[in-house]
């Protein structure tokens, strides 16, 4: 045990000594600024180490630790990891898709997400024998429509699903008000907007259920993994039991299902069906270091975003540009640019320059998602509701770059001198 110690202290110094290694100065033009650097730092990979040199490798007290300090930061009752974002939202639908699902009427039905998303926030709810319905977002925002949501609910609608897109809140108090007057579910796929807030409130406090991803690429990450949210108490439980095989083991109220099947293993019982989706006390011990840098990088995201906007707010008679509305906060998870199709330039031609000046920059998520494959070749079940303008123009006319605690002062600046000379080259 002793000898142990002294090896993981000695190693953990050494961690230390490597992440303080100097990295390499940034030359503008020549040194590439991509969408997304590492969040993670000594402290991660030293926890991580410590769990794998104890052995205690899966699921166990340092996942329940980061649910715990995670489901504190956001505000709710209840938080349930998982091993993906795209897992976590999974697990949503296939909750309210199950006969334990509490009040099980209308299991499987329509449920409305916005046309700009990701592929696994559509992809779960065909999967989980639903149907998804399509609907066109605002332009300046990226986020759902509420009005064409409120015009595609139905007799069949079952739920809605907003996407708080890019570190933009939705116009979530107006959704909840839709969905509570037609009595529906609202999950909220937060993925890429935790910290986020509408009205003082962190989005992904709103709903029955949300959804988060701690991906590579996002605002803290344990290199994959997710979580579900939730205030529901039962909820939770089905979403314990169908994140693990449909066992009962992480059941609070488990004695009582035991009592009923004392002829099976209780180690072995099958409560649900269920997946496999349990994340590992590595992407734990990430997540209990990544929690407390979270509020720092965003702040560094804010000032990035504020400086851009400031500084290409004389050319927004051809560009839209994204910004922070009245009772909401902004986490930006890239600065997205939408090139007005009266410029005399193209999205294409932007683009490409950024490209040659090193710059990385990547579509709005999908676009519009019903031109990807799965859904244009009707190989699945999906329908529209009214039309789809303004995510087209998404599709065509939009990107955007990265914005994340990597781009300091010097970075930001060289941002923004390259855009603006792209531009004033082509207006003069």
């Amino acid at each position: 045990m002793r000898e142990k110690q002294i090896v993981t202290n000695e190693l953990k110094k050494l961690i230390k000594r490597y992440f303080r290694r100097k990295t390499d100065e940034f030359i503008p033009g020549k040194t590439k600024i991509p969408l997304n650097i590492p969040s993670f730092g000594w402290e991660e990979v030293s926890e991580a180490l410590e769990s794998l040199l104890t052995s205690n490798v899966t699921m166990g007290k340092k996942v329940q630790l980061f649910e715990k300090l995670f489901a504190e930061y956001m505000d709710v009752d209840y938080a349930v990891m998982v091993n993906s974002g795209s897992s976590a939202n999974l697990i949503a639908l296939s909750l309210i898709s199950n006969p334990r699902f509490p009040n099980p009427s209308n299991l499987n039905g329509e449920i409305i997400t916005p046309a700009v998303t990701w592929s696994t926030t559509v992809s779960p709810i065909i999967m989980t024998n639903n149907i998804p319905v399509i609907v066109d977002v605002n332009l300046d925002t990226f986020n759902i429509d509420t009005e064409k949501m409120k015009n595609a609910i139905n007799k069949n609608t079952k739920a809605i699903m907003p996407v708080h897109l890019l570190g933009n809140p939705c116009d979530i108090e107006t959704v909840i008000e839709i969905a509570n007057d037609n009595d529906l579910i609202v999950i909220e796929d937060t993925c890429e907007s935790y910290g986020a807030e509408f009205g003082g409130k962190k989005v992904g406090s709103f709903g029955d259920l949300a959804t988060v991803s701690f991906f590579f690429s996002h605002h803290i990450t344990t290199i994959e993994g997710g979580i579900l949210l939730t205030n529901n108490e039962k909820y939770s439980e089905l979403a314990k039991s169908l994140r693990a095989h449909g066992w009962i083991r992480e059941l609070t109220h488990k004695r009582d299902i035991i009592k009923k099947h004392k002829h099976i293993d209780k180690k072995y019982l099958f409560y649900n069906i269920g997946y496999n989706l349990r994340p590992t006390e590595i992407q734990g011990a990430f997540g209990i270091h990544q929690i407390k840098k979270l509020d720092k990088f965003i702040e560094i995201r804010r000032k990035n975003a504020k400086y851009w906007s400031k500084k290409l707010k004389k050319y927004s008679e051809f560009l839209i540009l994204p910004w922070e509305r009245p009772r909401t906060k902004h986490v930006w998870f890239g600065y997205p640019l939408t090139i007005k199709q009266s410029a005399p330039f193209t999205k294409e031609c932007l683009v490409n320059f950024l490209k040659k000046k090193k710059i990385e920059t990547r579509p709005v998520m999908t676009g519009d998602i019903t031109q990807q494959p799965f859904l244009k070749e009707k190989l699945f079940k999906f329908k529209i509701s009214g039309d789809l303008e303004n995510s087209k123009i998404i599709n065509d006319n939009s990107f955007f770059f990265g914005n994340h605690h990597g781009i300091g002062k010097v970075e930001r600046e060289f941002i923004a001198e390259t855009i603006i000379d792209f531009i004033e080259t082509k207006i003069n």
